[in-house]
This record gives C-alpha cells, sequence and structure tokens, in this order.
C-alpha cells in the first residue's frame, strides 16, 4: 500500500543510440558517395543504421511509479460528496493505464557531401581527354598536356578509391558490388570492345585475364579491395606499400588481371585508406590553396620542357627498371621522384577542387558510365581519321580534343545515359546472394 501523492516520477529508458549521441554522431565529415565504382549504398538486404532487428516490448509503467498527471482525471462531484472523507486509494484499486506504443526513432538521413563528387567529375573528364591525345602525340604542346594529366589523374583516382573503401567490408551490399560492378561489367565490355574493334576491321581478339584498354581499372580495383584487410591490420600500411611498389620495379610483373598496375599504383590507394575526413579539412586552408597553383603551375612548365625528350613509360607506373634501361639506383630514383611529384599534384587538385555545390557535382555520381563509355567514340575517332587532322598537332589542337573530351564526359555522366545503360554496367544481381539473417 503506497501513498501516489508521493509516487517518483517515470523514467523512461533511454536507448543505447541515445546515450552514444544518437546514430548520426559518427565523427564523419562526409558520407561514402553512391556511385558504382566506390559505392555506399544501404544494404538492401541488412539492417539499416538505427533499425531494430526484433521488435521491441512496449515500457510498462508500473503503478508505483505513475504520477498524479498520468492518472485517469475524475469528474467535478457535488459539494456534499467532496466534502465527505474519502478512503485512501491503493494501488490496486486504481485502473490500469495503458501504455503508448513507443515508436523508434528513425536514423536522420546523411546529406550527400559534393566535395568529392566535385573530385571525381574533374578527374573523370581528364581520361577522355588523355586517350584521345595519343595519335596527336608528336606535336610538344598535346605531349606536354598528356604528361601533365598522366602525372596525377589515375593516382588521384586511385587515391579516393582508397579512401571510399575503408568501410567497404563492413556491409553485404557492398561486398556483392564485387561480383556486380566489377566482375560482370568487366566480362561484358571486354566483350564488347572486342566487338567494336573487329567492326571497324580490327582481328578479333579477346583475352578475359589480360584486360584491354581502359578495362584494366576494375581488375585493378577489385584486387586492392580484396586487400583492405590486410592494410588496415598493418601498423605501417604506407611504409610497406611504398617498399612493395618500389621492390616491384625490379621484376618485370606480367599484366594479366592487371597486375602491374596493382603494384604500380597501390601507395596511393592504401594512402587513401587510411586517410580520414580532417585530412581533407586540413587542405581547404588559404595558404595550402596558394601552394596548390604553384604546384600545379610549376608541373606544367615541367612537363612542357620534359614533353620533347621525356619517355611515356613511367607515367604509366607499370614498367620495371629492365624495361626502362635503367640501373637498379636509377629506377628507385625515378619511382621514389614520381610518386612524390605525384602526391604533390594530387593534394594541390584537392586543394583546389570546390567543396560546395557546383553545376557538376551530381555528374560526380555516375563517373563509371562515363569511364567504360568513353572509349566507344574514342576509338571510332580513331579508326576514322578524325584525331589526325594536321591542325589538331598543336596548342590550338590540344584545346579543341580538350573541349570536345570535357563535353562528352558530361554527356556520358547525365542521368538519362544511366537509365539506358544501367542494366548492362550496374546489374542488379540479388537472386544470386544469400538473403542475411536479420536476427
Amino acid at each position: 500500500m503506497s501513498d501516489t501523492r508521493f509516487s517518483p516520477p517515470v523514467k523512461t529508458p533511454r536507448s543505447p543510440e541515445e546515450d552514444a549521441g544518437g546514430p548520426a554522431q559518427t565523427g564523419a565529415r562526409w558520407p561514402l558517395p553512391e556511385e558504382a565504382f566506390w559505392s555506399e549504398e544501404a544494404d538492401p538486404h541488412g539492417v539499416a543504421p538505427g533499425e531494430l532487428t526484433e521488435p521491441q516490448p512496449a515500457v510498462r509503467v508500473d503503478d508505483p511509479q505513475t504520477t498524479t498527471d498520468e492518472r485517469p482525471q475524475q469528474q467535478p462531484q457535488a459539494a456534499a460528496e467532496r466534502s465527505r472523507p474519502q478512503p485512501r486509494t491503493t494501488t490496486d484499486d486504481r485502473p490500469q493505464q495503458q501504455p503508448e506504443p513507443q515508436q523508434e526513432p528513425q536514423p536522420p538521413k546523411r546529406k550527400r557531401d559534393p566535395f568529392l563528387d566535385n573530385v571525381k567529375f574533374v578527374l573523370i573528364a581528364l581520361v577522355p581527354i588523355g586517350h584521345s591525345l595519343v595519335p596527336t602525340l608528336a606535336a610538344d604542346s598535346n605531349r606536354a598536356l598528356y604528361i601533365f594529366i598522366y602525372t596525377f589523374h589515375m593516382p588521384l583516382f586511385v587515391l579516393i578509391s582508397g579512401y571510399l573503401s575503408r568501410n567497404f567490408w563492413n556491409s553485404n551490399a557492398k561486398t556483392n558490388k564485387l561480383v556486380d560492378t566489377f566482375l560482370v561489367p568487366y566480362v561484358i565490355v571486354e566483350v564488347g570492345y572486342a566487338l567494336l574493334r573487329v567492326s571497324v576491321g580490327q582481328k578479333w581478339s579477346l583475352t578475359i585475364i589480360d584486360p584491354a584498354w581502359l578495362n584494366w581499372y576494375l581488375l585493378a580495383l577489385l584486387f586492392w579491395r580484396l586487400s583492405t584487410p590486410v592494410w588496415k591490420r598493418m601498423k605501417y600500411p604506407v611504409p610497406v606499400a611504398i617498399a612493395i611498389y618500389l621492390f616491384a620495379g625490379f621484376s618485370q610483373i606480367s599484366g594479366d588481371f592487371s597486375m602491374d598496375r596493382f603494384f604500380g599504383l597501390m601507395p596511393f590507394f592504401v594512402i587513401g585508406l587510411v586517410m580520414q575526413p580532417e585530412h581533407f579539412e586540413m587542405l581547404n586552408r588559404r595558404w595550402i590553396k596558394i601552394l596548390g597553383v604553384l604546384t600545379i603551375l610549376g608541373a606544367a612548365a615541367v612537363a612542357i620542357y620534359l614533353a620533347p625528350k621525356a619517355p611515356l613509360d613511367p607515367f604509366y607506373f607499370k614498367a620495371s627498371y629492365q624495361d626502362l634501361h635503367l640501373s637498379w639506383y636509377m629506377g628507385l630514383g625515378l619511382r621514389v621522384g614520381l610518386l612524390v611529384c605525384s602526391l604533390a599534384m594530387c593534394f594541390a587538385v584537392l586543394a583546389l577542387v570546390p567543396r560546395g555545390e557546383t553545376w557538376f557535382s551530381d555528374l560526380g555520381t555516375r563517373t563509371l558510365y562515363c569511364y567504360l563509355l568513353h572509349g566507344i567514340p574514342v576509338l571510332i575517332a580513331k579508326e576514322m581519321g578524325w584525331l589526325e587532322f594536321p591542325w589538331l598537332f598543336g596548342p590550338l589542337g590540344a584545346l579543341a580534343i580538350a573541349s570536345s573530351c570535357f563535353a562528352l564526359a558530361i554527356v556520358l555522366c547525365l542521368p538519362e545515359t544511366r537509365t539506358i545503360f544501367k542494366w548492362v554496367l550496374e546489374p542488379r544481381l540479388v537472386w544470386l546472394y544469400r538473403r542475411p539473417s536479420r536476427s
């Protein structure tokens, strides 16, 4: 028997998420973009953040803890009845109050940060430009632009891929994409380009284990992501990756399964893997932006100087010291210097790319389509001789090629392009995987 006037207030139990600051308190500034190469979509077969795996029982309000405000309000009585002494009411005599069902708080949706999308579009626009410059490399201006682009655009692509692979193995859907957006598109694109080469008069050539042309990136990224758990377990992953990168130059590594590029660009992937959002924020300082402008201008000047005499093989990050006709110490020096220059340009570009919403932010979410489809018009243009006009061999020609390919990149990153080719390049093979348990 207890007096309800001295009942303590109701204490609603706090959920673990509320104690931890809520599901959105992750500490990361940017969500991982939802794009095919670096997809971070919510797991359609798993449990979303903040979702409970089992229905939770409602909190029962015990009688001794019921406050006076929660008891049913009584209707006014007559004055005589109010003056009559009322018996003490026990907790057993009061009607039971039905607790209201509590709704689980829905985790707020993380807004997509446009910065990485801006970076990806800038980089993907450089890919068709570089491939289209190949027939005109006899001109020093075109060759200088080619060297400038290849010094940083694929290394920075790999670095961003590493950054977006940090949590790749934490989701079943992202693990499934090892097949959905790597292996299946790889086979389809290999067969498609083999048929395209035959249609323009070339011989039939199809070797699945030796990726043709631009398809090397799919296999290299597949193996980089498969190696991610190993790098995350290491104490010093970056020095180890650099050591492997340097010693790989002593061996003539085969191009099968993109193994030559896998080792040649490995440091950039591992550096991206260990980077945190605060590292990108450090690049947003004014003095670093000024230094970035000077770095880009200096790199352009060096590319113009080296264009007439520098070989192109080192900028592909795959040739051995023997293939480059270098001694071991000269080869090591070349690889170290190229790594330093590429990283400097990568960080300069990251510092200068706009961080807010731009007109091309949305285009950066569909870079897969530009990467895999731009080879069709570029290959046709090469075979038809459209890239061999004499006026293209010079600064004006380099500018014309760059402008045309930039427009091509915009078209291939449009949502309409994705609508047409999504069934080929982003197949949803849900039937292929087991549905994980929700318990």
